[in-house]
């Protein structure tokens, strides 16, 4: 009987062993499948006066695998990687915003900026100031465009993680499940290899989602917790997350995730806490990498908006009438926040000081605290809400009218929203303030070689706006010339003094100022330059455009159009001029796309090397398992050799009795 019990115990074993090597074999392709084995075992042998005889061969376990330290290493790295590539592959879609070529938002502005050139060339040319208005029209088109693919892509974003967060907590929910199956299975004194392994594989799949960290417990479950310490899984108990706008930054548009327990108040996480994770890559695309580009283009709108405005009102239309504005742009901007007391504005004063950036005012105590720029961090403090720091950061006024207490806030966002509401304005090709204000004449008697080599209004004495010369008063007794003018004075050095002519006698202005050739000269609010060496009582006068008595010379005028057409050469951007200024914001958003792409592939390489050294302890190697197979095949038909043989000395042995 003992023989027949070691051949019964060896079939039943090698069969285990072909049973094993067979679902190897079937789950090679299975995703998350860890290989096993039959480990097997000497039966303990009997005691005879004759020594111990064995009793044959038994499966101990069947053996997972695995190796700990592998699989969590190559599931935070799958995090870190699902997180890049989220963020790479939303960028690459926000670069095609930022594009170049002839539909870009750079070629409308040159396309605007060069259509000046034929009004300056030609002014009365109602054809030539239509082309103008239209390009005008066209950049306010485009900016708004590009503000809605924008507007789009967010939506894109907010929706993928509303379904990632949906998809953390299915699989939390699953995870919790199978650690309750595990945990009853473990009171077999067996491991369930395949619940293990499945359990494994819905931890990976989650951490592509949300980085989690694990912690083992002695019932054989496993606890996961998000952002350090947060439990989203603990035995058979699973947590939910959702997402939605930050409650540290009300009425800013930043996601968060909130992580929610039961009877407990939700906790927001941030995209710094969660780690890696496609969330923590899609909210630092929507947080950073779209605010940024939000900015950029809004500041371009504001900025270009406003001084073409600015510059167009001091001009003259073909009618004779002041200029209007441009484009329809904002003149300030609400500060949202979540105090009750708090409040505040934001007025726009120098466009070329502009910084594409939010601001936060923060409050140390009634009445100070400081702004701080959100995109570098800069503050500036202020000591209370009449301080004059206040009135001129980065080309901003912020007027508060009401303090928050200490630890209190107000966010600003002065040009998230302008570019999808710049609009033009002017449609009628004689409502373009093409003109000059002021015209010059040289004096008839003049002996030097000075010349007239420019003259436009710009509204920037101090305090700034622009004051026209008078106009002549013939009927006055005595006449009056009008206009202001410019008395030189033979060197060296070269002076000249400036005499107001509407009053009789001419009031001097100024006296002895120095001139330097082609230098401009300023004076209420319009500048005119002149290049060459005067002699003395050689006389330049400035006059009204619209005094009567020239006519209407001002219809033939360009000089304002010149004005405009200067403003691409205008420093407004980080220093690039209007004309750049779509190259520079193509250059950041390429220069985070570039950074973005390199993360990933470095994160990847990283990933797939740890996913090929767990795959090497944990993977199935169909050469290795078909030898196997072999192995266990010989051993199973030499085990039935072995019961066939024990029978036929069991028959014997009964025949021999039976006689």
């Amino acid at each position: 009987m003992s023989l027949l019990n070691v051949g019964a115990r060896a079939l039943l074993t090698n069969q285990a062993a072909l049973q094993t090597t067979g679902h190897n074999i079937a789950n090679v392709n299975t995703p998350g499948y860890s290989r096993q084995s039959a480990q097997l075992a000497t039966v303990p042998g009997r005691y005879t006066d004759g020594g111990y005889i064995g009793q044959g061969v038994a499966v101990q376990t069947i053996l997972r695998n695995y190796n700990e330290l592998l699989t969590r290493q190559a599931a935070m790295a799958g995090a870190t990687q699902a997180a890049d590539q989220a963020r790479s592959g939303k960028l690459n879609q926000l670069q095609d915003v930022f594009s170049g070529g002839t539909s870009g938002l750079g070629a409308a502005i040159t396309d605007m900026m060069s259509a000046l050139s034929d009004v300056v060339n030609s002014p009365t040319d109602l054809t030539a100031r239509t082309v103008a208005l239209t390009r005008m029209g066209e950049t306010a088109g485009r900016m708004r465009s590009a503000a809605q693919q924008i507007d789009d892509l967010q939506t894109t974003v907010d929706e993928q993680l509303q379904s990632d967060v949906g998809r953390i907590n299915d699989l939390a929910t699953s995870i919790a499940a199978v650690n309750g199956q595990i945990a009853r299975a473990r009171g077999t004194g067996q491991t369930p290899n395949d619940l293990l392994d499945q359990r494994d594989q819905l931890i990976r799949e989650l951490n592509q989602y949300v980085q989690t960290t694990q912690v083992p417990a002695d019932d054989g479950t496993v606890g996961l917790f998000v952002a350090g310490s947060q439990p989203l899984v603990l035995g058979t108990t699973a947590s939910a997350l959702s997402i939605g706008e930050s409650a540290q930054h009300p009425g800013s548009g930043q996601m968060a995730l909130y992580f929610n327990r039961s009877g407990a108040a939700p906790i927001e996480l941030n995209a710094d806490m969660l780690g890696g994770g496609e969330v923590a890559g899609l909210m630092r695309f929507s947080n950073s990498d779209l605010s940024e580009a939000r900015n950029l283009l809004g500041r371009m709108a504001q900025a270009i908006g406003m001084t073409m405005n600015a510059q167009n009102q001091l001009g003259l239309t073909l009618d004779g009438n002041p200029g209007g504005d441009l484009f329809a742009v904002a003149a300030s901007a609400t500060g949202t926040t979540g105090s009750a007391t708090a409040a505040g504005s934001v007025t726009y004063t120098d466009a070329t000081q502009f910084a594409a950036s939010d601001y936060e005012v923060r409050f140390t105590g009634s009445g100070a605290g400081q702004v701080v720029r959100l995109s570098d961090g800069k503050s500036t403090a202020f000591t209370s809400l009449a301080d004059p720091a206040l009135q001129n950061i980065d080309g901003l006024s912020f007027n508060l009218t009401a303090s928050g207490a200490a630890g209190e806030s107000i966010l600003f966002k002065p040009f998230s929203g302008a570019a999808s509401s710049i609009q033009s304005l002017v449609y009628s090709p004689r409502d373009l303030a093409a003109a000059n204000p002021v015209n010059a004449a040289m004096g008839a008697s003049n002996g030097g070689t000075m010349q007239l080599a420019g003259l436009q209004a710009t509204g920037q004495p101090n305090p700034p706006g622009l004051v026209v010369p008078a106009n002549a008063d013939p009927t006055a007794s005595p006449p009056v010339a009008g206009g202001v003018q410019l008395r030189f004075n033979a060197g060296p050095p070269t002076t000249y003094d400036v005499y107001d002519q509407g009053t009789n006698p001419p009031a001097a202005l100024a006296t002895g100022q120095a001139y330097v050739s082609g230098q401009p000269i300023d004076i209420n609010g319009w500048q005119i330059t002149l290049q060459g060496t005067p002699q003395g009582g050689d006389t330049v006068t400035v006059g009204n455009a619209l005094d009567p008595q020239y006519g209407d010379i001002y219809t033939r005028n360009a000089g304002n159009a010149q004005a405009l057409m200067n403003l691409r050469d205008a420093q407004m951007f980080d220093s690039a001029t209007m004309q750049d200024g779509w190259a520079s914001a193509m250059a950041q958003v390429g220069t985070r796309v570039q950074s973005a792409q390199y993360a990933a592939d470095l994160s990847a390489t990283i990933a797939n090397n740890l996913e090929s050294d767990r795959t090497a302890v944990s993977g199935v190697n169909l050469d290795e398992e078909a030898a196997k197979l072999i192995q266990y095949q010989q051993a199973y038909q030499a085990s039935a050799k072995v019961l066939q043989v024990a029978q036929s000395i069991f028959d014997t042995l009964i025949q021999t009795m039976g006689r």
